[in-house]
């Protein structure tokens, strides 16, 4: 399983104070739960689905890839600008070159050519096993 993730903001967890927030009517409050939210439902589906395939001893068929760090324009949805697409082209980059995990040291691109390659070998296994 190869899970793509859109990426998260690292940013408003350093934007917002008690002080600030604790003046917050209704409205305020709905784009750090928003942001919140979809960040947990990120990490849990994560959590879940690597530990489901270790119990399975199957961890080298789970990749995550997912930048966790967003900043900037990077983490708007609706800007299509060509600067932007530049910019999310430096991020994809850059995120090939990091670590998988704390645990893992293999790089995105170490990992994703691994997965290909493991992709292709069982679609030929597939194939060669309908051609009989």
């Amino acid at each position: 399983l190869l899970s793509l993730g859109t990426g998260t903001n690292s940013e408003f967890a350093k934007n917002y104070t008690a002080e600030e927030a604790a003046k917050w009517g209704i409205l305020q409050w709905m784009s750090p739960i928003w942001e919140m939210r979809s960040a947990a439902s990120s990490y849990m589906n994560d959590y879940y689905l690597s530990t489901v395939f270790q119990a399975l001893d199957s961890q080298n068929n789970y990749l995550r890839v997912q930048e966790n760090a967003l900043t900037g324009t990077a983490t708007t949805f609706d800007d299509a600008s060509v600067a932007n697409m530049i910019l999310l082209v430096q991020v994809g980059e850059n995120l090939l070159k990091k670590s998988v995990s704390e645990d893992n040291h293999e790089t995105y691109e170490v990992a994703l050519k691994r997965f290909a390659k493991l992709l292709s070998d069982r679609k030929k296994l597939r194939a060669n096993k309908t051609s009989f």
